[in-house]
């Protein structure tokens, strides 16, 4: 029987110095300002709770000018998670901002794709402009995790718990994976780099990092598939899902907010 969670976005970074330039293929209007949050996100009931990415920390913060609020392992002790108590942390794609700090989870089992682990290991990486959006150290943490038989590979679609499921959404990287997950309210699909932004979904406008359009564009239509409706799919980096969904308490309004309820358009 499945089972149904409450799901909370956890904002812990911004770059707020972005212009549609940076966050589309083919913008219309290059100069003009739009920046970007960065979340990771928990998935919880009474019985279990699982952590989706990551995150990053300070260094890689100062390394890349980004500006981090809190390491996320801070933002989970607001809700009252400790990271080294988590058990179960799904990796959407080993990019630098979902696949840092993995070394801070130290009883967890790791839910990845094989496809995005042969990519971050692979021919591709000897490619300076395909390895920038990387980091070395992220990727070898999850190699020696692989090692220590703490990593679960899934290849397609992949149930993680009773009601939470994996899917392969390629486009942004070779592996990428969203998430399923079946709340009170319904199915709700947390994309991370599978859409970026609201934007690109509504307009089928991919991001300016997407190494396969035509799969890509695919995605799009296999969230909304996933999810029932594209309301109920969220996107990984848009500040608007924290103007959609309610904070999940007053004092973390702008920090942590909810996604099981319905958003508002």
């Amino acid at each position: 029987m499945s089972e149904t969670y409450e799901i909370l976005a956890l904002k812990y970074a911004t770059h707020a110095n972005r212009t549609r330039f940076d966050n589309f293929m083919s913008a219309d209007d290059h100069a003009s300002p739009q920046p970007i949050d960065y979340f990771v996100w928990v998935i919880r009931n009474a019985n279990r709770t699982i952590l989706v990415d990551t995150g990053f920390d300070h260094a890689e913060a100062k390394s890349r000018a980004r500006v981090l609020t809190f390491e996320p392992q801070e933002v989970l002790k607001r809700i009252g998670i400790e990271a080294d108590k988590i058990e179960t942390v799904i990796v959407t794609h080993l990019h630098y901002d979902h696949a840092g700090t993995l070394d801070q989870y130290g009883h967890a089992r790791f839910h990845i794709q094989e496809a995005e682990m042969a990519y971050a290991t692979g021919p591709c990486m000897c490619e300076e402009a395909m390895r920038k959006p990387f980091t070395v150290d992220h990727v070898c943490s999850l190699v020696k995790k692989v090692y220590s038989g703490r990593v679960q590979f899934h290849d397609g679609d992949g149930e993680v718990a009773p009601g939470v499921t994996v899917h392969r959404t390629g486009g942004h990287t070779k592996g990428l994976q969203s998430v399923r997950v079946m709340t009170a309210a319904g199915p709700v699909v947390v994309a991370s780099d599978a859409a970026h932004l609201y934007e690109n979904m509504d307009r089928r406008k991919p991001f300016s990092i997407t190494i396969d359009v035509a799969e890509t564009l695919r995605t799009y239509s296999r969230l909304e598939q996933l999810a029932g409706h594209r309301d109920r799919v969220v996107p990984g980096h848009d500040p608007l899902v924290l103007k959609r969904y309610p904070a999940w308490k007053p004092e973390t309004d702008g920090i942590v907010h909810r996604l099981d309820v319905m958003a508002k358009r």
